[in-house]
């Protein structure tokens, strides 16, 4: 940075005035961080003969997600008249380690550091997190894995890659380091998007940065997400074969390049959480 001669003769007075100034400057990036998920919690008194499953529905939420925002929900059954806390979007509340930063939850989970901060209220040192996500019941693994890869890309022909999987620094601080999840693929809007090996698609909806979303469960522990979709071409609940049209490059969400692209990522299921592994270790070569 270069350092302007003038302001070398400011004196201490004019000097504390400037920074005073700078920061009124900068005050109104605070005051647009977005509120807290766990402020934007709807209170949804439950109706006789709901259920967890038909109340998850009703809000395109899967029920393991209203499990873990409802504590008191864990046994699955739901009162009438009983309060359920409804979050915006699926994931699930977890408290913090101590000393845990951001860039730690983001490692264990996952996510961008900066994404997380901004959805839990940019809290500097947070107790209690939501980490958005698909979870659902733990399904038994198949008793043999012969998990090879993904069967194709999921734009065809191969496309460009216009961001890459991992750290990445828009400027010269290490503040301004973020975790890319997945790849970018550069395509014209619209191009179909297609399933990249054979599943079920468990989710179809709009989540917050991703925009619209599909997520598509492989079995054993291992998932394939399909993000800024224009429209969608599934449903929840089917069940579908690699090359199967899930849907259109668009740019909804908040797409971190300006070109139109679908953004990819592949995850596994850890002890923590669904975590990000690096596609292209997943993709035919």
């Amino acid at each position: 940075m270069t350092i302007i001669p003038s302001l070398v003769l400011l004196t201490l007075a004019q000097l504390t005035g400037a920074v005073n100034v700078l920061a009124q400057t900068l005050a109104p990036l605070t005051n647009a961080c977005p509120e807290a998920i766990a402020k934007r919690l709807e209170r949804y008194p439950a109706k006789a003969g709901e259920t967890l499953n038909t109340i998850a529905q009703k809000y395109q939420l899967l029920p393991e997600t209203l499990k873990s925002v409802n504590p008191q929900l864990a046994s699955g059954r739901v009162k009438p008249g009983q309060i359920v806390l409804i979050p915006p979007f699926n994931g699930q509340f977890i408290t913090v380690p101590a000393g845990a930063t951001w860039r730690d939850l983001a490692t264990a989970y996952g996510l961008r550091a900066d994404i997380l901060f901004e959805l839990n209220g940019c809290q500097e040192k947070p107790t209690q997190v939501f980490i958005p996500g698909v979870t659902w019941t733990e399904k038994k693994a198949a008793a043999v894995d012969n998990y090879t890869g993904l069967k194709q890309w999921p734009i065809a022909p191969r496309p460009k890659i216009g961001l890459d999987y991992g750290w990445h620094n828009n400027g010269t601080n290490e503040a301004d380091a973020f975790f890319h999840s997945g790849v970018d693929l550069i395509a014209p809007l619209n191009t179909p998007v297609v399933a990249a090996a054979d599943g079920q698609v468990i989710l179809v909806s709009q989540e917050g940065l991703y925009g619209f979303l599909v997520v598509v469960d492989h079995g054993n522990g291992r998932q394939t997400r399909y993000a800024h979709l224009s429209r969608f071409a599934v449903n929840p609940g089917q069940m579908i074969t690699a090359g199967t049209v899930l849907g259109y490059v668009g740019t909804t969400g908040r797409p971190d390049i300006a070109e139109p692209h679908l953004h990819f990522e592949v995850r596994f299921k850890s002890p923590v959480g669904w975590a990000a592994q690096d596609p292209k270790l997943h993709l035919p070569r």
